[in-house]
């Protein structure tokens, strides 16, 4: 069972893991150094702990001990409680979800591990805003595809805002890194992958058009502010868009995704409801 630490100064060196959160730079290169991750709230320090991330400690006001008594029996980390005054000196903000947990960061998950048995998976290039990767993994998890492959200068998963928005989603849907980011169209077509590049350029073909006999789909979505880089957009076996009102040029990246997984996610023969 966790250890149980009433602390009553923010300075306090054993809470290193915890300072700055708002700091993204600094947040990163700590994260980094250290080895951790950090989640917030309980029901995402829960699903943490569930999918088998090892805690390196819990910080969490008193009233929230209760609520998580069940995960912190599971664990020998420390517990730090404070007083939610004491947390927002120490983090620079209110932790309205009460806890958080400082995890420990699980090995890279190989590439070929992601595509072995995937139908569907999303392919992020060059996403810099925590929030879109986020969300991209929560659409990506609850529309039925099977990993994402992410180019090495994307946002962090793993990173706190990053888990947040996703509920969760980063820890059940496996993701990995293309570290060689200029090979990885082959990578995919030697894997059996039918490339589906999202673009608002013009030639591309509607969404709705993609054939839904295709096995093994990638969707390519590029950066917030450019888009897909010309190699991944022109080299795709599709380009496709998403049709919208003629004086909007665009979505967000993440609800792009979301609209686009929903057309091509997979669609096995579901039981007929009783009555129908």
């Amino acid at each position: 069972m966790a250890e149980i630490v009433r602390v009553d100064d923010a300075n306090d060196p054993r809470l290193a893991d915890y300072v700055h959160l708002r700091d993204v730079s600094l947040r990163q290169k700590l994260e980094a150094e250290h080895g951790v991750y950090l989640a917030e709230g309980e029901k995402v320090v829960r699903r943490a702990v569930e999918a088998g991330h090892r805690p390196a400690s819990f910080l969490m006001a008193p009233r929230w001990q209760e609520s998580l008594a069940d995960v912190l029996a599971t664990t020998d980390a420390p517990c730090f409680v404070l007083s939610e005054r004491l947390i927002e000196s120490l983090t620079g903000f209110h932790v309205h979800r009460g806890a958080l947990a400082s995890l420990q960061r699980p090995a890279p998950t190989p590439v070929a591990d992601v595509l072995s048995d995937a139908r569907r998976i999303v392919v992020m290039e060059d996403l810099s805003d925590h929030t879109n990767v986020g969300a991209i993994f929560r659409s990506a998890a609850a529309l039925g595809f099977d990993g994402i492959l992410m180019s090495p200068r994307c946002a962090d998963p793993l990173y706190r805002r990053a888990i947040k928005v996703s509920m969760g989603a980063v820890f059940r849907l496996p993701y990995a890194r293309l570290d060689d980011w200029y090979a990885a169209p082959e990578v995919l077509r030697m894997a059996g992958f039918t490339t589906c590049a999202l673009t608002v350029g013009g030639g591309a073909i509607a969404i709705d058009e993609v054939p839904h006999d295709i096995d093994r789909l990638a969707l390519i979505v590029g950066s917030e502010g450019h888009g897909l880089t010309e190699r991944w957009e022109h080299g795709a076996d599709l380009r496709v868009t998403i049709p919208m009102s003629a004086d909007i040029d665009s979505l967000n990246a993440a609800a792009s995704v979301a609209v686009a997984c929903w057309q091509l996610r997979p669609t096995p023969a579901r039981p007929r409801r009783p009555g129908s």
